[in-house]
């Protein structure tokens, strides 16, 4: 099966990347890897482009490059879901508590000298 055809709400395991040069290259950096589980999260109305969720971040694909990728389809968890949910609450606390270079906030009240 193909992802195109993987209905919203629905996940699979990726078995195989087809395409060539270029094309194939860029759906493997953007991580569509055989053995990724992927997780699709939307679908324009009229089918094209697909929104899905892997390896904790969302990406949006055309059908006709997802169509280039085959998958397994696999029963939902709601484990899995809340694992991504979980990461991103993670991702989100790190930034409040880091800001964004890594500096820590300042406490009012407290200062560096």
């Amino acid at each position: 099966m193909e992802l195109n055809h993987l209905r919203i709400g629905r996940s699979g395991v990726i078995t195989r990347v087809d395409g060539e040069g270029a094309l194939r290259r860029r759906l493997l950096d953007m991580g569509l890897t055989p053995k990724t589980r992927v997780y699709v999260r939307k679908v324009a109305p009229l089918g094209d482009p697909i929104e899905i969720n892997l390896r904790g971040y969302e990406l949006t694909l055309r059908a006709e490059d997802a169509a280039k990728i085959h998958i397994t389809p696999v029963e939902n968890h709601p484990h899995h879901l809340n694992e991504t949910t979980h990461l991103n609450q993670e991702r989100r606390h790190a930034f409040h508590v880091h800001g964004r270079k890594g500096n820590r906030h300042r406490h009012e009240g407290h200062s560096d000298s």
